[in-house]
């Protein structure tokens, strides 16, 4: 079951943004007075299709990983006389050049609309407050201390952990100063500190963490809110409601306490004494092993909290009107570009490791958790990867958009195309590129499983 709504999260994501990005390309090349012979959703084999009054196919193809216009174009067969001013070959490169950028600009402009709607909409954000900070890390040096507010990173306005996470992220490997508006209770002030070539594990990056910071968190006591089927967990008796009170007769003061407990036993058992309907009463469980995405082996027993409430105090509710969510909508956009930019240059110059790389499985992972967490969280996974998508398919490479762009630009520079075969030898050595890119990304995703 669980394989299944993974698999449909995907489908359901890369549906969304590939057609999104490919009628980018349709809508263009209509309005350019191209005839587009094909509008697919997928690759392989069709599962089902229509055509429309001016003769294009839709299709809905098998294999969720893509898709693609087909164009009426001499050099893919012979085009009748009568159509040769409608084949793609036949435009200006002016208009290849707006064909090819059109699917990209699909991806930024779904990405603006979606971070306009959850503006209007309205959002509801836990506060950036510090819970605790690693001595001998930058945020220490920094100067940070439990209780505080981050509200501004560089300049930048942060107000939810997810603005933070991105803002460190951009610094990570740099040297120089880092700049943080923070509120300690009801003074506002400014921090600065030496970051120092800073960076990030190569396993599983975590920004905050690494930088030194843990969020404030609520106490949550050690109670179990929901019990997995199959699980460990109801093999062993155990109940939603019931109070985990120790572990191996080891006091349990809150559920961080239960989970570190559990983490660091798989396949042992374990004795917990549970409060039950005001009786305490011992169960024994035995974790079963779970493999993290860095290949840490770690202990899991199917129980999840209960839902924790976070105080007023901490929440801050975000709404903006139609036309004031427009300017915030276009810097959650730009944020979005710059943070992917700079994570494909770090990765370049080795200051992010490659093994951060994710392929289809961590995609189809990230999408069915964002998917069940919530509208917000969907909205907002959706947006970053479709501006991951427009940024890619704009990068210089033959067979991408960003590739055939460059040709285009070429052939009106010199009023004349590259020859057919330096056309050819870029797209060998494109598509050589990609499937090792690929492949390295799968390889990354396999080793996370």
């Amino acid at each position: 079951m669980q394989i299944i709504q993974t698999i449909l999260a995907l489908a359901l994501t890369l549906g969304i943004l590939v057609t999104l990005h490919e009628y980018g390309h349709f809508w263009v090349a209509r309005r350019c007075g191209v005839k587009v012979l094909r509008f697919s959703v997928g690759f392989g084999k069709p599962l089902f299709s229509w055509y429309d009054r001016h003769g294009t196919e839709f299709a809905i193809a098998a294999i969720p990983l893509g898709g693609y216009v087909k164009m009426l174009d001499e050099r893919e067969g012979p085009v009748p006389d009568e159509l040769k001013d409608q084949a793609f070959t036949s435009k200006a490169p002016s208009r290849r050049i707006a064909i090819a950028a059109a699917g990209p600009a699909a991806n930024f402009i779904f990405a603006i609309f979606a971070y306009w709607l959850l503006g209007v909409v309205g959002v509801t954000h836990v506060a950036p407050i510090v819970g605790g900070v690693t001595e001998q890390s930058v945020a220490g040096t920094v100067g940070l201390r439990e209780g505080m507010e981050i509200h501004a990173i560089d300049g930048h306005r942060v107000s939810s952990w997810r603005d933070v996470n991105m803002r460190i992220l951009e610094r990570a490997g740099e040297q120089g100063t880092i700049t943080l508006g923070v509120l300690d209770g009801d003074t506002k002030g400014t921090l600065s500190g030496e970051l120092g070539g800073w960076r990030l594990s190569d396993d599983t990056p975590d920004p905050i963490g690494e930088f030194g910071i843990t969020p404030w968190r609520p106490d949550v006591p050690a109670v179990l809110g929901q019990i997995s089927p199959g699980g460990r967990a109801q093999a062993a008796g155990l109940q939603a409601g019931d109070r985990i009170l120790a572990v191996n007769d080891e006091p349990v003061a809150n559920w961080f306490e239960l989970v570190d407990f559990i983490r660091n036993a798989p396949e042992q058992t374990l004795t917990l004494a549970v409060e039950r309907a005001g009786a305490e009463q011992s169960v024994q469980v035995t974790p079963a092993e779970k493999k993290q995405d860095n290949g840490e082996t770690i202990g899991f027993v199917g129980a999840g909290v209960e839902a924790i409430s976070w105080p007023d105090n901490v929440l801050r509710e975000v709404r903006y009107g139609p036309l004031a969510a427009i300017p915030i909508a276009l810097d959650e956009t730009w944020a979005d570009t710059r943070l992917t930019l700079v994570a494909i240059k770090k990765m370049v110059t080795g200051l992010l490791s490659p093994s951060n790389l994710s392929g289809p499985i961590t995609i189809a992972r990230v999408a069915e958790a964002s998917v069940t967490s919530g509208f917000e969280d969907f909205v907002r996974f959706l947006a970053y990867l479709s501006v991951s998508l427009g940024i890619l398919n704009l990068l210089p490479v033959p067979v991408l958009d960003g590739g055939h762009i460059v040709y285009y630009t070429i052939e009106a520079i010199r009023k004349k195309p590259l020859s057919d075969g330096v056309q050819a030898l870029g797209l060998r050595i494109g598509m050589a590129m990609i499937l090792t890119l690929m492949v390295f990304a799968l390889y990354n995703d396999l080793m996370r499983l």
